[in-house]
């Protein structure tokens, strides 16, 4: 299977729901209100970041699973799929009660939501409480997928939710006014249906492995073993991404978050290029690492550079057109208080990036202890940092504060990755790896 061809999937999959959050982003602002969407990215971000109570077994099982199959264990799988589900199923359970406790206090207090709206956020967030388990439980089964590499669905599935996370509001507010609970209420609706859809795909793959299988506390203790540490990232980074948000919510008002998030989310999906190939490659790497480490360490250099290059050209011309292109986009108030934060944003979203190379390389190899403790230590650098830089800056100095947080976070995985991978390159890249670039 080509990587080339996996990772255009995975660009397309995620590239397409980007062009119709283009066009939609400023129907729902000017519908529903800059405060009305700037909550509605949040509880977009509550839903992603309490998908951590997988426990990191979506990624143990991309990572076993592949293993297993390269080592002709293909027999073992579907017990081990089964396994792991179970456990997510529990475990999501348990974030949506968490998320469905903490909706009265966010909504009502901790977010500095105006008057008018805090009823209706707290109500939009108990209903997307529902939403946890079913999200965790597609990214196990998505695991399971990608360690088949059969990107073509898992992305075919992945444009109808990422469509669907801009268009669904957009027809609520249509129908049936600017309402948050409408809103959610047809995202998480729709995760159900994603949900079977994987179901489906996932049982046409182990139909004859896991339909007479029962749970094993072994398969459980065995991605955990992996998971555990994956959790401790899922739990860090994610809230490494959103904490500025909640936190200017918090210091500088609800009503400031939209300035900061809309060229924040838009700069973001320009990671859908290093986030494809790397998706791609992860699989591929960890089938690898130990039988052919030396293709390993050849493609792992390959896309350093490709994703380096090709993130350069895009955010040096997003930076040099950010203020034109919001004025003509939204409107020139907004754009003359988001130009300059999209600017220093660029930056940080080409550090990032580059970063996604180096942190796949290490989880493939098996160590996610590693990756987990880099994002604790930026984690304890980074909050305090974000506090001064809001509280002296404003909106500027929190995208300042990302930005030295994400070049940290690319020195240190470089730095891992330069001490522990072969330097013993083969002279010709073999068939298997040349479909990278």
């Amino acid at each position: 299977m080509s990587l080339k061809r996996n990772t255009t999937w995975n660009l397309v999959g995620t590239g397409l729901p980007l062009l119709l959050g283009v066009l939609l982003i400023p129907f729902l602002i000017n519908r529903a209100g800059v405060e009305a969407f700037g909550i509605l990215t949040l509880i977009w971000a509550l839903i992603g970041y309490f998908s951590l109570f997988d426990f990191g077994l979506g990624r143990a099982l991309t990572q076993q699973v592949a293993a297993s199959l390269a080592a002709n264990q293909a027999q073992n799988v579907g017990q081990l799929v089964k396994s792991g589900l179970a456990f997510t199923a529990i475990t999501g359970v348990a974030g949506g009660l968490l998320l469905a406790a903490l909706s009265q206090p966010l909504g009502h207090s901790w977010l500095k939501v105006s008057l008018a709206l805090q009823s209706d956020t707290s109500r939009s967030l108990l209903i997307a409480a529902l939403g946890i388990p079913l999200t965790t439980l597609t990214t196990g089964l998505r695991g399971v997928l990608e360690a088949f590499e059969d990107f073509k669905t898992v992305n075919l599935l992945r444009m109808v939710l990422g469509a669907a996370n801009f268009g669904l509001p957009a027809l609520t507010v249509v129908f049936w006014g600017p309402s948050l609970v409408y809103m959610v209420t047809a995202l998480v609706a729709l995760r159900l249906v994603i949900l079977l859809a994987y179901g489906v795909c996932v049982h046409m793959r182990l139909r004859c492995t896991w339909s007479n299988t029962g749970v094993r506390a072994s398969d459980i203790k065995r991605l955990l073993s992996f998971g555990a540490w994956i959790t401790v990232s899922n739990i860090i980074s994610p809230l490494m991404v959103t904490a500025d948000r909640f936190i200017i919510a918090a210091v500088l008002g609800a009503g400031a978050v939209a300035y900061y998030t809309v060229p924040f989310e838009i700069l973001l999906r320009v990671l859908i290029i290093p986030g494809a190939l790397t998706t791609a490659l992860f699989p591929r790497l960890a089938s690898t690492l130990k039988s052919e480490p030396a293709i390993a360490t050849m493609l792992y250099r390959r896309s350093i550079r490709a994703v380096a290059i090709s993130l350069a050209l895009i955010c040096v011309l997003i930076a040099a057109g950010s203020y034109a292109g919001l004025a003509l986009w939204l409107d020139e108030d907004f754009a003359s208080k988001s130009w300059l934060i999209a600017c220093v944003l660029s930056l940080g979203v080409l550090l990032n990036g580059i970063a996604f190379v180096p942190f796949a390389m290490i989880q493939a190899a098996g160590d996610a202890k590693t990756t987990a403790i880099l994002h604790l230590f930026e984690l304890l650098v980074y909050v305090p940092l974000l506090f001064v830089a809001l509280h002296f800056f404003g909106l500027l100095g929190a995208a300042v504060a990302w930005v030295c947080r994400v070049g940290l976070d690319l020195i240190l995985l470089l730095i891992v990755v330069k001490k522990t991978i072969n330097d013993d390159e083969p002279a010709e890249l073999p068939a298997i790896a040349r479909p990278i670039l």
